[in-house]
């Protein structure tokens, strides 16, 4: 047990400065190469901080645990949006452009409607013989994410007047800063998901419960340290762009890639849990409308905190 306790301490410190390095690492890459800061977040870092899930989900797949995989990715989602992306608004209002109202929150929105048709048709709709994600639907994710890929980096507009640097570097530099970054932010959320995995299953907990909650924590925390760091420079579309780039991550290339291997039950998974998953995301797209101001302030950063409590509440009555 200490030695569980030393590692999660050893992985906590290496997402905090893994976390501050990618920020700067990933801010400097966009201004060389003239890309938005939000498709530098979508992509580069809303990948590499999902590499946790990755290895989660598909390490679950492998072994058959349905559980592991699927609750894994939904709790990280409502994780990433709810106290994440709540916590961020609360340390600066995060900024919410044209493209990002037009099309990433409702490709967001759609692709998480998506998840929860797939899943759940056969309980809400009669549709199939068990609710789950097949090899098939497991193809057309795999496919969405490609197309969803494409779309951003041929739309995106370029660095805006307001994301000058403030500081600049190599292009080597930058990558390498980038690359150390994501290492720390990996390899500190892997010792912190297994030193806390080891503690939940000597307290003997369920695997549905240590996915939406501990590895979903804990795998998201990447996610949460280069959000912080974000706001606390400043570069709010980063912040925006890792949140949604995560979950589109997790839901599109990690459960298509994970069903692709084996397709996955939703017999753990009950209506609550899509439900915040749902809300969620919806919670963002109504913020972003929310009296033309364009942008996600600290009263709906303390809104979707206070639902991210409620939903925990749930997850512990329940345990």
């Amino acid at each position: 047990m200490l030695t569980d306790v030393l590692l999660l301490v050893a992985g906590l410190l290496a997402i905090v400065f893994g976390a501050e390095w990618l920020v700067d690492g990933a801010s400097a890459i966009a201004r060389k190469l003239n890309v938005s800061e939000f498709v530098i977040g979508l992509t580069i870092v809303g990948f590499g901080t999902s590499c946790p899930e990755l290895v989660v989900s598909v390490t679950g797949a492998i072994a058959g645990n349905s559980d592991i995989s699927i609750g894994n990715v939904i709790g990280s989602n409502i994780f990433n949006t709810l106290l994440i992306l709540g916590v961020t608004a609360l340390i600066m209002p995060v900024a919410v452009t044209k493209s990002n109202k037009r099309r990433d929150i409702p490709i967001t929105l759609l692709i998480t409607f998506l998840l929860a048709f797939c899943g759940m048709s056969s309980s809400l709709f009669g549709i199939g013989s068990a609710d789950g994600i097949s090899r098939v639907e497991a193809i057309v994710f795999l496919l969405l994410f490609v197309l969803y890929l494409y779309s951003c980096f041929k739309n995106d507009e370029g660095l805006q007047d307001e994301e000058a640097p403030v500081k600049t570097m190599g292009v080597a530099a930058a990558i390498l800063l980038t690359l150390a970054g994501l290492a720390g932010l990996v390899g500190g959320g892997h010792f912190f998901v297994d030193s806390a995995v080891n503690i939940a299953h000597h307290l003997g907990v369920s695997d549905k419960f240590i996915a939406i909650t501990l590895l979903a924590g804990g795998t998201s925390l990447p996610e949460l340290a280069a959000c912080i760091v974000a706001a606390a420079k400043k570069k709010g579309q980063l912040a925006l762009g890792n949140i949604l780039g995560s979950n589109i991550f997790n839901i599109l290339l990690i459960l298509g890639t994970s069903a692709a291997i084996t397709p996955l039950s939703f017999s753990g998974i009950d209506m609550v849990d899509i439900c915040a998953l749902i809300t969620s995301i919806v919670l963002v797209w109504m913020s972003s409308y929310t009296f033309k101001k364009n942008q996600i302030d600290r009263y709906e950063g303390a809104i979707f905190v206070l639902c991210f409590i409620a939903y925990y509440v749930w997850l512990f009555i329940k345990l």
